[in-house]
């Protein structure tokens, strides 16, 4: 099926902002525009477009969203950016993405378009992809239940004995029989780190800079974040937090078990961290800021006596980070931190990222997908919001 209208979207933009023309170069840009991940560079100008495939052009002929005369098979970067200029006025603004693009791609860029002032255009290209549409919402929902299936898997191997890694492998194992692609994207240069976060017992307190989140060990310190190869004993507390990736789109959540029964303390810890991400889920709404959204969420922790626990990495270190929108990448706006203004915007899925770490009794977590809607928010994950209990 032929689809414009999110280009459509763009080039309004474009118009608005007085920008002659973008080139975007990130797989993941190109797929929200085109429908294709194929090399490919797009071109987008307020009146007109054109998909450069730079390898694989029989797939991305079926794939494209774009009517077939809007694309063209171009392997040399030179001669892409040459095709850009050729569409152009001799001088103005062009956009691509500065928070990613290579250094070497820049540099042609600026010297084939050398008329051009060079402007980030990622913070617009996020903006548009913030607002899902029905279709996204759907594809959003089908990685929510894919995601299941590894709590499922959970719920069957977690025993005493196992280790980590075996867990961790049984619950990837379960997403990719579902459907998960069996990678995901993070838009961030250089980033790294295995299939998900994983962790039990002391490991809970063990946490790599790689990521704001409880992220375990590892296996080494080539990827220090992940399953080890720890065992699990009895009352060991145990964190899941292993996303997936389903047919463009992501799911992101979070669950923690005890094996055997938990103690008092811990029971308490999650009880009020389930009070405070469910305040959340029923009260955010479309245009409130994201740093309002954290003071709520603090302020709430503190009312109920975990504000030294609420995102605490231990040895006074804090997240102000507790959640983040989800969609084509994992980690995408808007950051849900207490420094970001960004407003909420209507139809917007984010993950509602939070624990407790009380560095004398446990680490709970809990993370949930919601999509913001006009009246009333929906959960998208499907899994049980508790602390499970395995015997």
């Amino acid at each position: 099926m032929i689809k414009t209208e999110r280009i459509e979207r763009l080039q309004e933009s474009l118009r608005g902002a007085n920008i002659s023309g973008v080139v975007l170069f990130n797989s993941r840009d190109v797929f929200y525009y085109t429908g294709t991940a194929q090399p490919s560079c797009l071109f987008v100008s307020p009146q007109d477009y054109l998909l450069f495939v730079r390898a694989g052009i029989d797939f991305a002929r079926k794939e494209v969203t774009l009517p077939q005369g809007k694309i063209r098979e171009e392997r040399s970067l030179e001669k892409v950016l040459q095709g850009v200029s050729a569409r152009l006025e001799k001088t103005g603004t062009i956009g691509t993405e500065l928070d990613l693009i290579p250094a070497r791609n820049f540099l042609e860029l600026r010297r084939i378009l050398r008329g051009f002032k060079i402007t980030d255009i990622s913070p617009m290209v996020l903006e548009q992809r913030g607002t899902k549409d029905l279709s996204e919402i759907a594809a959003v929902k089908r990685a929510c239940a894919i995601i299941h299936k590894g709590h499922e898997r959970v719920l069957t191997v977690l025993r005493k004995g196992i280790t980590e890694l075996e867990l961790a492998a049984a619950v990837e194992d379960a997403h990719r029989l579902g459907g998960h692609e069996g990678l995901f994207f993070i838009r961030q240069p250089d980033f790294f780190m295995g299939r998900g976060p994983l962790a039990s017992g002391q490991n809970l307190y063990q946490n790599s800079g790689l990521v704001y989140t409880i992220s375990g060990t590892g296996l080494s310190a080539s990827v220090p974040a992940g399953p080890s190869r720890k065992e699990i004993k009895k009352g060991d507390l145990v964190v899941v937090d292993i996303p997936v990736h389903v047919e463009g789109y992501h799911a992101d959540q979070t669950r923690t078990y005890v094996l055997g029964k938990p103690t008092e303390e811990v029971g308490a810890l999650f009880s009020s961290l389930k009070e405070i991400a469910d305040h959340l889920i029923g009260s955010i709404r479309a245009g409130m800021r994201c740093s309002d959204i954290y003071q709520i969420a603090l302020s709430l922790a503190e009312k109920l006596g975990v504000g030294k626990q609420f995102m605490n990495f231990g040895q006074g270190q804090k997240s102000k980070i507790i959640g983040h929108g989800v969609g084509i990448e994992l980690n995408e706006p808007p950051i849900l931190s207490a420094s970001e203004s960004l407003e909420i915007s209507e139809n917007c899925v984010i993950a509602l990222d939070m624990h407790l770490m009380d560095e004398k009794h446990g680490v709970v977590k809990l993370e949930d997908m919601v999509l913001i809607g006009e009246r009333k928010n929906d959960l998208l994950t499907i899994t049980p919001r508790e602390l499970f209990e395995i015997e």
